[in-house]
């Protein structure tokens, strides 16, 4: 959830969202014809829209059929973040939405405060997803998503690139980590992308810093008036910056998306990216032969920290065409079997009780930090209007990246948004 962020273009956007309307339109005429009398075998379809690509969910759906015979998923994809996040809007709004669908820090307080998921919280299954899974997408003590992962993000490094330079371990300061991507620089290595459609995971770990400086408390007393971005943000934004300034990074990530950077690094044209420990299952398949390791961020003091959050949850339409299909499926998504499948597939860090992962070397630095839920991610945190927030903190940290506004203005920025909200 850099989280996960992926684009693609107009045309191909349009096109799935036409499509997803159309198999949503189809099952919903099925349906109509199995209550005349077809025998009732659309009661047994039901629709979802994931921000996996069908590569990735494609074995889950396959394993869910086969185990319960009769019963048919109609998926349909979009890539996440915005891409997904407006998708679903527009099927809500127009009330096409299907049956199951992806709940996320983003779109949390649009779902649950809308009415536009289904409570889970009586389910019997509901006891296997894990406290601080629960915890993200419940409200009023109702649980409105069902997520079964949690993720760290960090810098994720291609060892034979950085051997070229002589690494031989992560770099203990944020100092460390700019030495390395200069001496990238001048090997003639690109050192360092990050994806600019989101808030990357180096801010977020910089920012985390601050807030366990504070005791978590940094965006609760942010939203209460007892701080402000200016004054907790801009110094790690400083550090951030640092890396533009330097010429580590180019300037032009500012327009690259989330499968943009991921491809550049399967291609090994770049030595280290931000990234999520849910991009590790699709590299992998990519780029078999790259020896990887993620790496925490690093900060000034040494202190290296994590992004991360609890992952997006399943949710299910409040008003599904197919209820009973859905619960279902969703239930089998957290089930054993699904979860597993779904690990072995993307590498997650899977929190449900009755299924322990066995994770890639790769993971090694960030499990047992990731699993005591020492992370942030600033979305997650923040107390209200997190789609809004989230989108003025792309804004500006786009303009940021171009060299347009200082780290302060973009700090300054997020307090002049937050307040017009307020």
């Amino acid at each position: 959830m850099s989280l996960h962020l992926r684009s693609v273009s107009r045309p191909r956007a349009v096109a799935r969202t036409l499509m997803a309307v159309s198999v949503i339109a189809a099952a919903a005429a099925a349906l109509t014809a199995c209550s005349a009398g077809s025998g009732g075998a659309e009661s047994k379809t039901v629709t979802f829209l994931s921000w996996d690509n069908q590569q990735t969910i494609k074995p889950v759906l396959d394993e869910f059929q086969k185990e319960n015979p009769g019963y048919t998923v109609k998926a349909s994809y979009a890539p996440p973040v915005p891409q997904y996040i407006q998708k679903l809007q527009t099927l809500l709004g127009s009330g096409t939405a299907p049956d199951v669908f992806i709940i996320t820090a983003e779109n949390k307080t649009q779902i649950m405060d809308g009415g536009f998921a289904k409570d889970l919280s009586g389910e019997s299954w509901i006891s296997n997803i894990a406290p601080a899974a629960k915890a993200t997408y419940t409200k009023d003590g109702k649980v409105y998503g069902a997520a079964t992962a949690s993720w760290g993000g960090g810098i994720l490094v291609n060892k034979d690139l950085l051997a070229k330079v002589g690494y031989t371990g992560a770099p203990k300061t944020w100092q460390d980590f700019l030495d390395l991507g200069l001496k990238l620089k001048d090997a003639g290595i690109t050192p360092f992308y990050e994806a600019g459609d989101g808030i990357p995971v180096t801010i977020a770990a910089l920012v985390g810093l601050q807030n366990q400086g504070m005791g978590g408390k940094l965006d609760a007393d942010i939203w209460a008036g007892k701080t402000t971005f200016q004054k907790t943000w801009t110094q790690p934004l400083k550090t951030w910056n640092e890396l533009f300034e330097k010429g580590i990074e180019p300037r032009s990530v500012a327009g690259l998306t989330g499968d943009q950077v991921l491809q550049q690094f399967e291609q090994g044209k770049v030595a280290m990216i931000a990234t999520g420990s849910w991009a590790l299952g699709g590299i992998q398949q990519a780029a078999p032969d790259l020896k990887l390791q993620y790496l925490p961020v690093p900060t000034a003091d040494g202190t290296p920290y994590w992004a991360g959050a609890v992952s997006p949850g399943y949710a299910i339409n409040a008003k599904a065409k197919n209820p009973d299909a859905a619960e279902k499926f969703v239930e089998f998504l957290q089930s054993k079997k699904g979860v597993q499948i779904y690990q072995k597939t993307t590498q997650s860090i899977t929190t449900t009780k009755d299924f322990t992962p066995t994770l890639d070397p790769a993971l090694s630095a960030m499990t047992e930090a990731v699993r005591a839920g020492q992370f942030y991610l600033p979305q997650v945190s923040w107390p209200t209007h997190s789609d809004v927030m989230n989108s003025e903190a792309v804004a500006l940290m786009q303009q940021t990246i171009s060299g347009s506004i200082s780290p302060d203005q973009f700090a300054k920025g997020m307090d002049e948004k937050l307040k017009s909200l307020q």
